[in-house]
């Protein structure tokens, strides 16, 4: 079933479909990594959150996002901003296409930055609205692991809402079945080597199901996080232009209510990378529970 969730669009969507189909392997032969080569088509779900493409698509809603959330400040060149210019600007965060995402790229070859190219996108798009006049406020006072550090962070979380805890769900609750079915299952348990107390073949499953559970529960519990705050974390460029404005509010604002995330009070220019690194600790760990086949205490 297709996620309905933003940013992962009907095309976009369907261009995953599509690299399910038997002619997309024959890609393979050039292909970078496995993934997308003789996997590709095992691995095409992920299409909507990982590629080039998806990468793009969500760089430019944090791009749109910020800039109607500046819009909303009191900076007063940006007050006069057109009734309609906000749905306008998300329509082309829904509407984006492998067109769109191909002149990104067009512009990164000539600007040899891949943010750079998302902003002038943006701002190409903007003139094309009528809205040329705004276009300065465009990335206003980010760095680019503004970006990255937003942009990825939402494909993650998107990802493990939409694919990823579900097919872990589906798992367990598989297995919870057999556990259940094979309760009364009588079998040989071992311990050191060598044959002990007998066990039930439903018990044995079940140690995979709790296994299964908690570390799926960890993993629900650890906060998907961004940073945003310029290009050391003060707000420099922001507070010089205005100081008036509660910056560091603003930006925790804006990444909980409009992209999902809490943020990283004290940064760099980048982000900590330790939500991230639990995370995937916790993610090897629910995948040590699915294929342990050492034998457990009991056998």
């Amino acid at each position: 079933m297709r996620p309905t969730r933003f940013p992962v669009s009907q095309k976009m969507w369907n261009f995953a479909v599509y690299s399910r189909t038997p002619n997309y392997p024959a890609m393979s032969l050039k292909a970078i990594t496995p993934i997308d080569g003789r996997y590709a088509d095992k691995t095409a779900g992920l299409v909507p959150y990982f590629s080039e493409y998806a990468l793009i698509h969500y760089r430019l809603n944090v791009e749109v996002e910020y800039f109607i959330a500046l819009c909303r400040t009191d900076i007063q060149p940006l007050r006069s901003l057109p009734n309609g210019a906000a749905g306008q600007l998300r329509g082309l965060v829904e509407n984006f296409s492998e067109k769109d995402a191909q002149r990104v790229k067009d512009i990164e070859a000539r600007t040899n930055h891949d943010v750079k190219a998302v902003e002038y996108f943006l701002k190409e798009k903007l003139a094309e609205l009528g809205l040329e006049a705004y276009a300065e406020f465009v990335h206003f006072g980010l760095t680019s692991q503004d970006i990255n550090n937003t942009a990825v962070p939402m494909s993650i979380k998107a990802c493990f809402t939409e694919i990823y805890t579900p097919m872990l769900d589906e798992l367990e609750h598989h297995l919870a079945r057999l556990a259940e079915q094979w309760r009364d299952t009588p079998m040989l348990a071992r311990t050191h080597g060598q044959p002990a107390s007998p066990t039930r073949l439903g018990k044995e499953i079940a140690v995979f199901v709790e296994r299964l559970h908690i570390q799926t529960d960890a993993m629900r519990q650890i906060p998907i996080t961004g940073k945003f705050g310029g290009a050391t974390g003060n707000f420099n460029a922001h507070f010089a232009a205005f100081p008036d404005i509660d910056w560091p509010n603003f930006a925790d604002r804006f990444l909980y209510n409009r992209l999902n995330l809490n943020r990283q009070q004290t940064t760099t220019q980048i982000e900590h990378y330790d939500h991230m690194s639990l995370w995937t600790i916790s993610s090897r760990r629910s995948r040590r529970a699915k294929w342990d086949h050492r034998p457990c205490p009991t056998k």
